[in-house]
């Protein structure tokens, strides 16, 4: 069963893409330099995989905690690993004679 498209997202002014339109499209490798001159489209059509690389990665760690410790941290949901993290960091910072180097 098709979809009726919705009134508010169509755009009046906006003209149907038809075959026509299709058969005259340029890939953007050949309009983009035009547009925006050559160091800019050499810019925008880079390819960007990947995570971006931060300048203090996290490590990977595995951990053993009690069942009670951890339950609380993931009952506040998401974001529960970064809260143990900060809540190891407040400890680091109250407890600065305790650390070994």
């Amino acid at each position: 069963m098709k979809r009726k498209p919705n009134p508010e997202c169509l755009d009046a002014d906006a003209p149907e893409a038809t075959e026509e339109w299709f058969a005259k499209a340029r890939p953007a490798k050949s309009v983009l330099p035009e547009l925006m001159g050559e160091d800019v489209a050499e810019e925008m059509l880079k390819p960007k995989r990947g995570r971006p690389v931060t300048l203090q990665p996290k490590a990977h760690v595995n951990i053993r905690l009690d069942a009670d410790i951890l339950e609380a941290f993931k009952d506040g949901g998401v974001g529960w690993q970064t809260r143990i993290n900060s809540a190891l960091r407040d400890w680091l910072k109250t407890h600065p004679g305790e650390r070994k180097d």
